[in-house]
Parts: structure tokens; sequence; C-alpha cells
């Protein structure tokens, strides 16, 4: 019954201590597991109540996750009448950028955004990306590349206010695309960390409204945000993100870390148009995995 509930109510977990929800709801695909030592349990003691109890949770994870494991099982193909989006955080420690570019690149998005892009890396990306992608924009460690004319290229500044360094993590620009002009954000959030005194998520909250009030000003309607976001869907530090754009549907496409992917944190999201058919691509020389997705606009 309990983990039912934490399946179910997981908001009415308190953020206060240690911000406890949040790390509930970055992990809360896993809570289904729970379900394993409970149903050895169950056994052990021949108790036929506890099996019976084992369908709560069972179909509380079923509702939350279920479909996603459907849609995972027959993944879709691409409608080209769409445009294909590519993210990916690149890693400052990359070693292999040009491997990673042609990686990218296979999947022929129309749209492509990088995280942690460092100088040295950087002139790799545009020499492989060039041909495919003649459009790009950079602002600090942020890229877009496109099939499409970029315009109003500008910095969004998402910084939170205890970095004192220099720190530029978010750009905007209008992409003309063959089915009208899109405002596309590229983002990358601040990490959280495991402390002592508990899961430290603010630097991700602060600059995670700071994006939000962003693209609430945002004139165009229809809006793309594509971004490492440090969060899943389901973490509540999102929610100044998650309650204005619509999320990719359809898979668990878990991206983080690349050797044993345990969540998705990187993310794309939409204003004005479906998000769908995200799914991983092949592994890169970062400790993330790209992912790609078909936006439809509405």
């Amino acid at each position: 019954m309990l983990t039912a509930g934490l399946l179910v109510f997981h908001r009415t977990v308190p953020n206060s201590v240690g911000h406890l929800g949040s790390l509930l709801e970055a992990f809360l695909p896993w809570l289904g597991l729970a379900v394993v030592p409970l149903f050895g349990l169950a056994l052990l003691r021949r108790s036929v109540i506890a099996l019976v109890a084992l369908l709560l949770p069972v179909a509380a994870w079923t509702y939350l996750f279920g479909g996603l494991i459907m849609s995972a099982a027959k993944p879709g193909t691409y409608d080209r009448q769409g445009l294909v989006v590519v993210q990916h955080n690149v890693s400052d420690e990359n070693a292999d950028p040009a491997g990673t570019a042609r990686t990218l690149a296979d999947a022929e998005p129309d749209l492509i955004a990088l995280q942690e892009l460092v100088p040295t890396a950087l002139p790799v990306y545009k020499k492989t990306l060039a041909r495919q992608y003649p459009y790009h924009a950079i602002r600090g460690t942020v890229g877009l590349w496109s099939k499409h004319p970029l315009t109003g290229v500008r910095s969004v500044d998402i910084k939170p206010s205890g970095i004192v360094e220099e720190w530029s993590r978010g750009l905007r620009a209008e992409v003309r695309t063959p089915h009208g002009v899109i405002a596309a954000y590229v983002a990358h959030l601040p990490s959280v960390r495991f402390r002592a005194s508990g899961f430290a998520t603010s630097w991700r909250d602060e600059s995670a409204s700071l994006l939000g009030e962003a693209i609430a000003a945002e004139q165009l309607e229809s809006v793309i945000l594509l971004g490492d976001l440090n969060g899943t869907v389901d973490d509540r530090g999102l929610a100044p993100l998650t309650s204005q754009l619509d999320v990719a549907e359809g898979s668990f496409a878990f991206t983080f870390p690349a050797a044993f992917p345990v969540g998705r944190i990187d993310q794309v999201m939409a204003r004005s148009a479906t998000v769908s058919n995200m799914r991983t691509l092949p592994a890169t020389g970062s400790d993330h995995l790209p992912v790609s997705a078909q936006l439809t606009m509405d």
C-alpha cells in the first residue's frame, strides 16, 4: 500500500527536508521494482492477502508507465512532414567530438542541440556538421545546428544567483522551417547533487524558473525546448517548464548515465506542437546518450 501510495501521490511527499520529493520523482519508474521482493516475501509467507495487496502497486505503476512500455515495444517511424530533432549533452571530456557529430548527423534530424561545448572541441563540431547543417548558433557552452535558416539568435539568462563566475548556458533562436517559424530554446540547467543535507536541487530549480519565465514571455506561438535539464519530467523542480510545455510521449528513453541509464534528463518539450517518438541514439564519447524525437506542429 505504501509503494502504491508513493507512486500515485508522489506530489504529496514534501520537498522541505532534503528535497525528498524531487529525489523520489527522479527515480519514480524504478519504484516499481519494490514489487519484486514484496512478491518473494508474499510467497515465502504463503499469504494470499499479501499477493492480492500487491495488485495495488502493480496497478499504480501500470497506470503511470505501462503505456510507455507498450509504445517502446512498437516504435513508430518518423513522419518527414514534421521536424526531427536531436538533443545531446556531448560532455566536456568527450575524446571523439568528430565521431559524436557524425553519430548525431546520421539520424538526419532537422535540428541538433548540444551542451557542454568547449573551445577545443567546438571547431570540430562546426567542421563535421557544416555540410549537412549550414546554419548554427553558439552561446556560451550550448549550441544549435539547423538545416533551416536561423534568425533572432540571443542568449537566455538562466544563471542562478549563487553562481558568480562566467556562466552562459541558454540560447534562443527563430528557426524558419517549411512548417512556419519556431522559437527554439537550448538550455543546460545546473546539475543536482547528493549531499549530507539531502538532494541539492536549488540551483537547478532556480534556473528552471528563469527559463520558464523566458518561455512564458515568448511572442512566437510555436516553441521547442531542447536541453539537458538535469531532471525527469516527473520532477516538480521542472514544473515551471512542464506546466506550460508538452513533454515527449511514448518512451522511457533513459539517457544518463550512458553506461547504465536510469533516467531521462535530456528533454524535448514544445508549445503548440506535439513531441513524439522519443528514442535514444547510439552511444557517443559522452556520459549521456543522445535522444531524437518527432515534432509535429498543432
